[in-house]
């Protein structure tokens, strides 16, 4: 099979840590082009790329195939079309665009142009997400009552990133932490009957909302509440689940982004093998009332797993696990008006 030629729009931490080096590693692709407006640095560690200085330069090379969209927020739409127009297959990071109309408008070419859009959503192959998911799909929490899933890290001072930190679409938490939050909630229980968002703006001097809560309903009683804080000085744990049988709580674990900035890459052996201690905690009570407890260890995790899956799409047209109704339920969450 013909190695996926893929071009990277931006080799800030971005491109560095959550593309460069799975597209490098998978032998499904070649890391043929990255976008560099200023510093010159993907060539130390990736000597054979073609370094262009704007992204129309990239994507005139027609040897590209795969364009991977992971640019300022608030401009994934404009360039998503372009990339298409031009022929190539995206990859479109978080958030996919700034409206479900957006995101439409994406797939709608696409489809015109005979082209694979795909949504990057990496953290459907965190380590600490999977384990909750495990647990889940295991059944032994019995019926589902509640769920949580936060992000909550503590950052009083905005920023340097402005697409971030002005009000300017895309911007603020709800865009920046809420898709991942969202994401998991849809791939694990899909979209919901109804959904509730609570947005604020806490940080002193800040001019977007960093507070962002979600409260999701779905069939037969169960509730997902998905939070995400920039001033929170001691954090929940990230997943918690309860059921009929008992509960399941677990930290916010993962190690991967972490080993990539240490340059530990995906191939590793120890690469995603969350330590000792980073166990989640399952309690199961019994019919006659007896506890009990296990600490499980989540099995590794690998985002090659995600570009596993666009290989397959592009080569071999199987299913892309994140779909367009994923996609479009997020953004009409996100889109929503507060309750």
């Amino acid at each position: 099979m013909e190695p996926i030629k893929t071009g990277i729009l931006a080799y800030g931490m971005s491109g560095r840590l959550f593309h460069a080096p799975f597209v490098a590693t998978n032998p499904g692709f070649e890391l043929y082009a990255v976008t560099e407006r200023n510093k010159k640095t993907a060539t130390e560690r990736y000597p054979d790329v073609k370094s262009y200085n704007s992204v129309d330069e990239l994507l005139q090379d027609e040897a590209v195939e795969l364009v991977i969209i992971n640019t300022p927020n608030n401009t994934h739409y404009e360039f998503a079309k372009k990339a298409l127009e031009a022929g190539k297959h995206i990859l479109v990071e978080k958030p996919f665009a700034t409206s479900s109309a957006e995101a439409k408008e994406v797939f709608d070419l696409g489809r015109q142009m005979g082209k694979k859009v795909m949504a990057y959503q990496n953290r459907r192959w965190d380590s600490d997400f999977q384990s909750l998911k495990n647990v889940i799909e295991g059944g032994e929490l019995g019926k589902l009552i509640e769920v949580e899933l936060r992000f909550d890290r503590y950052k009083r001072e905005p920023g340097p990133k402005a697409f971030k930190e002005t009000p300017v679409p895309g911007s603020g938490i709800s865009f920046d932490l809420g898709p991942h939050l969202l994401d998991q909630a849809i791939s694990l229980f899909g979209k919901p009957l109804k959904a509730f968002k609570i947005t604020g703006t806490n940080r002193p001097g800040s001019k977007v909302d960093d507070y962002l809560s979600v409260h999701l309903i779905y069939p037969e009683g169960l509730n997902v509440y998905v939070a995400a804080s920039l001033l929170c000085a001691e954090p929940l744990p990230s997943f918690v689940a309860h059921g009929v049988n008992g509960s399941y709580l677990k930290n916010r674990t993962d190690v991967q982004e972490a080993q990539l900035d240490k340059e530990i890459l995906p191939t590793d052996e120890q690469y995603g093998i969350e330590p000792d201690g980073s166990e989640g905690k399952l309690t199961i009570v019994d019919e006659s009332g007896r506890r009990s407890t296990e600490y499980l260890t989540a099995l590794p995790a690998n985002y090659s797993r995600l570009f596993d899956a666009v290989c397959k799409y592009i080569r071999d047209d199987e299913p892309f696990p994140v779909t367009e109704e994923d996609i479009d339920c997020q953004l009409e969450i996100l889109e929503s008006a507060d309750a």
